[in-house]
């Protein structure tokens, strides 16, 4: 089956999707539209011919402080910046339904991309994700992202992300 992203819309039925974490389906169900509203972040769905959100993810602009990085990146960094410019990558979950289906390496994949391609514009040294437990954690351990020191946030350098898609 072929999955195609783009930009949650008031087409899209949201109250359909459960992922079984209450705070992802609260935030698609009730925040996601406000959000983007406000241009806090853009939220990305995954849709069935139906409209029935499937899976979705956030990005936003954000930084981390130099001083978590760790140090194999940061001695290439100036020591001018406090804060590096990164993405945040806040929110990714995909329908419970979607079992076995690989949605939520896809929705991964589409955010590694669009964040990479847009770091061409808008500087971001990186991806930043803050698991919501174990099991996002192990996930994103999975595909690369490195824990970062005295932080929950984990992290993937976009040089990393370029071999990718370049």
């Amino acid at each position: 089956m072929i999955y195609l992203t783009e930009l949650l819309n008031s087409n899209h039925k949201k109250n359909e999707f459960q992922c079984g974490h209450e705070i992802l389906d609260n935030y698609i169900h009730k925040q996601a539209s406000q959000d983007i509203k406000r241009h806090l972040s853009a939220c990305f769905v995954i849709a069935n011919k139906a409209n029935v959100i499937k899976g979705y993810y956030t990005l936003s602009n954000s930084s981390i402080d130099q001083k978590i990085i760790p140090e194999n990146f940061k001695k290439k960094l100036p020591k001018s910046y406090t804060e590096i410019p990164s993405t945040l990558l806040g929110r990714l979950a995909r329908d419970k339904n979607m079992n076995g289906e690989r949605l939520g390496e896809m929705l991964l994949i589409d955010a590694l991309k669009r964040s990479y391609y847009t770091s061409k514009a808008i500087g971001s040294m990186a991806v930043i994700v803050d698991p919501i437990d174990t099991q996002a954690k192990n996930f994103y351990l999975k595909y690369g992202f490195i824990e970062l020191p005295d932080s929950k946030k984990m992290f993937k350098s976009m040089k990393t992300i370029s071999s990718f898609f370049e």
